[in-house]
């Protein structure tokens, strides 16, 4: 099993910091967000990872590189727990640079020749999920029992479902059979509650779904994937699974400062001072509204 990470878009939302430090680098505390991403494939067995990056990113490209200068500057000083935190993570990272930002369907077709026709998990760096077990795990896990393409979906309240994908199932359970997908769906008209969050794993029957979709393409807006998997759910070739974990939302500036607000209060040594400085600002806020 092999692991694409989709991460070459612009992330307009967070201008001007996006304009040149990609976001998949802001830190959550102390670490990328990408971080995430790649430690959940690496820790679900797979050991082939590609992003799907472009010219504006090589910093991503190096964080995930072997740092030779600090690597020595901390042998020679004997500092063990700083050459722990720097190791890299046991996986092969490639990158491959979208040329035009054409959408998340062209990517998807440019790593065909890397994938050699095995299922692969695709990760959209907008989105991290933390529990017990890694989500590309139960991705695979879900792939095991169906051999079907299979969608990471949680269900969510009505008034947030026009942000999303939503998917019409044909039964309910934890696992799920998927007639469709309906991308950002008016209020009151989505089929389900079940959104499809940033994980899939695809069967090679993808490729097949993307260039017929890429034929009926208009080319006059963003070629995304959404039409392939309505193409393979067509076939009955879609399942679902409704993960396990907390997702935390990195698409927009105020979902990605309470992330990392939520991921700080993991840590032990941050948990104490950051909700005294909350209730603190709280307290500050609740005085001033007061007067």
């Amino acid at each position: 099993m092999k692991g694409v990470i989709l991460a070459a878009g612009y992330a307009t939302r967070f201008l001007p910091a996006s304009k040149t430090i990609p976001k998949e680098m802001f830190p959550l505390i102390d670490r990328p967000a990408i971080d995430f991403i790649v430690q959940e494939m690496a820790d679900s067995g797979i050991r082939d990872i590609l992003l799907v990056s472009s010219r504006r990113k090589k910093v991503m490209e190096d964080y995930f590189d072997r740092e030779v200068e600090l690597s020595s500057a901390f042998s020679k000083s004997n500092e063990f727990e700083k050459l722990e935190v720097i190791k890299p993570i046991e996986a092969n990272i490639f990158t491959l640079r979208q040329q035009h930002m054409m959408g998340t369907g062209n990517a998807l077709m440019l790593v065909e020749p890397f994938v050699d026709n095995e299922p692969f998990v695709v990760a959209y760096p907008d989105d991290i999920v933390l529990g017990e077990k890694p989500l590309s795990k139960q991705l695979i896990e879900t792939w095991e029992k169906t051999g079907s393409t299979v969608l990471a979906v949680k269900q969510m309240q009505e008034d947030q479902l026009s942000r999303y994908g939503v998917i019409e199932p044909e039964n309910s359970g934890k696992i799920m059979k998927v007639k469709k997908m309906v991308e950002k769906p008016k209020q009151g008209a989505a089929p389900s509650r079940f959104v499809s969050f940033g994980r899939y794993l695809y069967t090679s029957d993808l490729f097949d779904a993307l260039k017929t979709s890429d034929k009926n393409h208009s080319h006059r807006g963003e070629f995304t994937q959404t039409e392939a998997i309505n193409h393979l759910a067509a076939n009955g070739m879609v399942s679902a699974v409704e993960f396990e974990g907390t997702r935390y939302d990195l698409g927009e500036p105020l979902g990605f400062l309470t992330s990392a607000m939520q991921i700080g209060l993991m840590r032990p040594e941050y948990k104490k001072p950051l909700l005294d400085e909350m209730r603190r600002l709280i307290d500050l806020h609740d005085n001033a509204d007061s007067r």
